[in-house]
């Protein structure tokens, strides 16, 4: 550990690359805010400040939990995961989750100390904000993670994708108006597209180290066609809410993200190549972060 700086060691293991999809569910919501006149600069800042130390707690668990069912081994084509190489201790990595779990309950009790009066909505909220802790460790860690069971989409889908935008945009107005239901389907469709390029990319090794994912279960095949499937879902619910609102051609930015997420699921519908599938799951987690950026951008503007 001497040899190593704590940015060659430290950088890897939170993934900063997959940091900008956390923030995906939260821009879109500060976008509906902007678009319906309740939108608060502080409440985005929070937002967005506990989200990413939400996914730096589950990248980190995720190294810590794969790398003692031995997912991660020798064999691995995707990134860098620190506790398989030897640079850091099962001991250090359960300090790193301790001290960002830490971070991230101080972050989010202070995000709903600045939102809420009423203290029965205030502890509804503590509790949503304890599950989503809890569910970012046990997706790999403990002694049934759930991540093991092909139960990860399904929590993407919802922490990345509803409780992301619902309960964010649930903060700045303290109502819902079921419409944005539409988007954050959108913004979940798109996010789970992300772990399933991932999970693909895994398979033989999952399948070694008994992590039975869902693009596992479904083969190689299935997992294409699930992929375009994710994509449609998202466009179909985005059109869907866009043809509520009175038109603008900015409301129709966000299309410009499909070229690279289709791209990259013509890429994934080729290739096995780990080199290749990992440069199909970058151009996904980019494009689309940028999708919601644009959907948001777009009601700003329109």
């Amino acid at each position: 550990m001497q040899q190593h700086s704590w940015r060659a060691v430290w950088l890897p293991a939170i993934r900063p690359r997959t940091l900008p999809l956390a923030c995906g569910s939260i821009i879109l919501a500060a976008g509906l805010a902007y678009q319906y006149q309740v939108f608060d600069g502080v409440i985005l800042f929070l937002c967005l400040l506990t989200a990413i130390l939400l996914q730096i707690i589950s990248n980190l668990a995720n190294d810590y939990g794969d790398a003692l069912t031995g997912a991660d081994d020798e064999h691995r084509i995707g990134p860098l995961r620190v506790m398989q190489a030897g640079l850091v201790t099962q001991s250090q990595m359960r300090v790193a989750i301790g001290v960002t779990t830490l971070l991230a309950t101080i972050s989010g009790l202070g995000l709903l100390y600045y939102v809420f009066d009423d203290i029965w909505q205030l502890l509804g909220f503590v509790g949503l904000g304890a599950l989503s802790i809890v569910a970012a460790i046990t997706y790999t860690m403990g002694k049934h993670p759930y991540g093991y069971m092909g139960l990860g989409d399904l929590s993407v889908f919802l922490f990345f994708g509803l409780l992301g935008v619902l309960g964010s945009f649930y903060l700045y107005q303290l109502s819902l108006n079921w419409s944005v239901l539409l988007p954050a389907i959108s913004c979940g469709a798109l996010a789970t597209s992300v772990l399933n390029i991932n999970n693909t990319r895994d398979i033989d090794t999952d399948r070694k180290a008994g992590k039975r994912t869902l693009a596992l279960r479904l083969g190689r095949r299935g997992a294409r066609r699930y992929q375009w499937g994710l994509l449609v879902l998202a466009l179909f619910t985005s059109l869907a809410y866009q043809a509520t609102l009175d038109f603008s051609p900015f409301h129709y930015a966000f299309l410009l993200a499909l070229i690279p997420l289709v791209k990259a699921a013509l890429i994934l519908q080729r290739a096995t190549d780990g080199e290749l599938l990992n440069q199909a799951l970058k151009i996904t987690a980019m494009a689309s972060f940028l999708y919601c950026c644009l959907l948001a951008l777009g009601w700003v503007l329109g």
